[in-house]
């Protein structure tokens, strides 16, 4: 509120009292931000962690095509048996170690941070 206003409002009080109205101090509470805060530190992680796990759903994918080249691969040359279940144990591992490393991005996501 301006000087002047002041003044018109209260014509009888000298200059010094209407100087000392001063609007009544905001209580803390209604500023505080930390309750939102929280709220949308928590929504994040919860989005972070479930966009890591779709990485799982690509790994399980990845393992149902090997093991099915295998199948495929078996029935047409059943002589390299042990050379298409090595090659296939080896793109098992290599697509659950993805998997793994998404499921433990996830993890950290929700609980280290």
């Amino acid at each position: 509120m301006s000087a002047l206003a002041r003044l018109s409002q209260c014509p009888r009080m000298t200059l010094a009292a209407c100087r000392s109205f001063r609007p009544a101090p905001m209580s803390q509470a209604l500023l505080s931000t930390s309750a939102a805060r929280t709220d949308i530190d928590s929504a994040a992680k919860f989005i972070g962690a479930g966009a890591a796990t779709v990485g799982v759903a690509g790994s399980g994918a990845g393992i149902g095509s090997v093991f099915g080249s295998l199948i495929i691969g078996y029935a047409r040359n059943p002589s390299l048996k042990q050379q298409l279940f090595s090659y296939a144990i080896l793109g098992f591992a290599l697509s659950e170690a993805m998997g793994l490393f998404c499921l433990m991005m996830a993890f950290l996501l929700l609980f280290a941070f």
